[in-house]
C-alpha cells in the first residue's frame, strides 16, 4: 500500500483541498513573478533527473500497469520532490516522474499566479516535515538506535536522507511490485553520471515485500530481520485511511500488542469521516478522534495536531485566510464550516507511544 494521499487525476478536474473544496483564490501580488522564476528552475533541476532513458522506461511502465493506489506514490514524491524549499529530499524527482511533476507544476504554477489560500503539494509538503521533525525526536527520546519500520513505504526515502537514522536500521514494507520499482528507479538513476549520488543515511535499509491486508505481513517482517524485542518506530504515513476498517485496525492493535516488550511508538495521520468522502472509492477508513482510539487498544500516551497548528506549520501556511488555519480553530465536533456550509475534513497528525510498564512512558513530547 502506497504512503501518499492521491490527488484527483481526471482530465481538467482539480484536486480538492481538504475542505472539499478547490483553493480559492485572491489578487495576484508583486512578488508572484519573481517566486514563479524560482519555481521554474526548481522544476527544471527536478526534471534534469529524469534524463536517464532507463528511468523514462520505468515509469513508463508505472502508468501502463499501475492503479490509482500504487501511482498515489508518485504523486506524493512529486510533491516532495517540488517544495524542496522546504523538504530536502534529492531522490524525489525520479521516484516520481515526469507525468506526475509536471501536473504538479501546472497546479502550483496557477495557484501561485492566482494567489491562492493553498498552493497544491503543500499539506503532503506540512505532512512530511511532520514525520521527519517526530521521527527524529522519538529516535533521540528511545536512545539514537530503535528499528523504524515505514508501513506502506511508497517512495519514502527517508532511509537516504534523514541523519538521525545513522544507528538505526529502517524497514520498508509495501507491495512487491512498488518495491521493485523503487529500487529500480534508484539504481537506474544513480547508475547515470550526471545523477547525484545518493547516500545511506540510516545504519542499513531492509524492504520487506508484504502487503499489511494479509495476515502474514508481522512474519515477514520478523523473517527479514525484525526483532519483536527491540524499541521501535512505527510510521504510517498516508497509509491508515485507504484501509477497510477491519484492516486498519488489525495493524494498529498489532503494533499496539508490541508494547509487552519494547517500547512501541507509532507515527500515524488519520483522517475523520468527512474527508473520506473527498475520495470515497480510495478512502475507507476513518476515525474522528483518534486519540481517543488508541488508549483504548493499548496506548498510553496520544498527542494530537493538525495542520497549521504550531508544530504543523513549518512556515507554509502564511496566508492570513488559509483554510487549515481556520478549520484547526473549529472545534472538532463541528462537522460543516459555518462560514460556507462545506464539510469540515479534517486530517490529524497522531503520535501515540507505550511500553512494557504503562507507568514508564516514553519521552515523547513537543518543544
Amino acid at each position: 500500500m502506497s504512503s501518499s494521499k492521491p490527488e484527483k487525476e481526471a482530465e481538467g478536474e482539480e484536486a480538492p483541498c481538504m475542505n472539499g473544496e478547490v483553493a480559492a483564490k485572491d489578487d495576484v501580488g508583486g512578488e508572484v513573478m519573481g517566486e514563479e522564476e524560482a519555481g521554474e528552475r526548481e522544476f527544471a533541476a527536478v526534471m534534469a533527473q529524469l534524463a536517464p532513458d532507463g528511468v523514462r522506461a520505468l515509469h513508463a511502465r508505472v502508468e501502463a500497469e499501475w492503479g490509482p493506489v500504487l501511482q498515489s506514490a508518485c504523486q506524493t514524491a512529486a510533491a516532495r520532490a517540488l517544495w524542496g524549499r522546504a523538504v530536502r529530499d534529492p531522490a524525489a524527482g525520479v521516484l516520481a516522474g515526469e507525468r506526475y511533476l509536471r501536473g504538479l507544476h501546472e497546479k502550483m504554477r496557477r495557484d501561485g499566479r492566482a494567489g491562492a489560500r493553498e498552493v497544491h503539494g503543500v499539506m503532503i509538503a506540512v505532512r512530511t516535515l511532520w514525520f521527519d521533525a517526530r521521527i527524529e525526536a522519538a529516535v533521540h527520546a528511545l536512545g539514537g538506535d530503535p528499528q523504524v519500520v515505514i508501513l506502506g513505504a511508497g517512495m519514502d526515502a527517508r532511509a537516504y536522507r534523514l541523519s538521525c537514522l545513522k544507528e538505526c536500521t529502517v524497514f520498508e514494507l509495501d507491495f512487491p511490485e512498488l518495491l521493485e520499482m523503487k529500487s529500480d528507479l534508484l539504481n537506474e538513476a544513480m547508475s547515470s553520471a550526471n545523477h547525484q549520488k545518493l547516500t545511506l543515511m540510516a545504519k542499513s535499509l531492509i524492504r520487506v515485500p508484504a502487503n499489511i491486508q494479509d495476515g502474514d505481513w508481522v512474519a515477514k517482517l520478523q523473517s527479514c530481520g525484525y526483532v519483536p524485542k527491540r524499541n521501535t518506530i512505527w510510521v504510517l504515513e498516508g497509509i491508515i485511511y485507504y484501509l477497510h476498517h477491519a484492516d486498519a485496525m488489525q495493524v494498529l492493535e498489532t503494533i499496539a500488542a508490541s508494547r509487552s516488550s519494547a517500547c512501541t511508538v507509532l507515527l500515524a495521520d488519520f483522517m475523520n469521516k468527512n474527508a473520506t468522502s473527498l475520495s470515497p472509492t480510495m478512502y475507507h477508513f476513518y476515525h474522528d478522534s483518534p486519540d481517543l482510539l488508541l488508549p483504548s487498544i493499548g496506548f498510553s500516551q496520544v498527542t494530537l495536531s493538525q495542520i497549521g497548528d504550531p508544530q504543523a506549520h513549518f512556515g507554509l501556511l502564511s496566508h492570513p485566510e488559509n483554510l487549515f488555519d481556520k478549520l484547526r480553530r473549529l472545534p472538532r465536533s463541528i462537522e460543516t464550516n459555518p462560514e460556507d456550509g462545506t464539510p469540515c475534513c479534517r486530517l490529524y497528525f497522531v503520535e501515540a507511544s507505550a511500553t512494557p510498564d504503562d507507568q514508564i512512558s516514553c519521552p515523547l513530547v513537543y518543544h
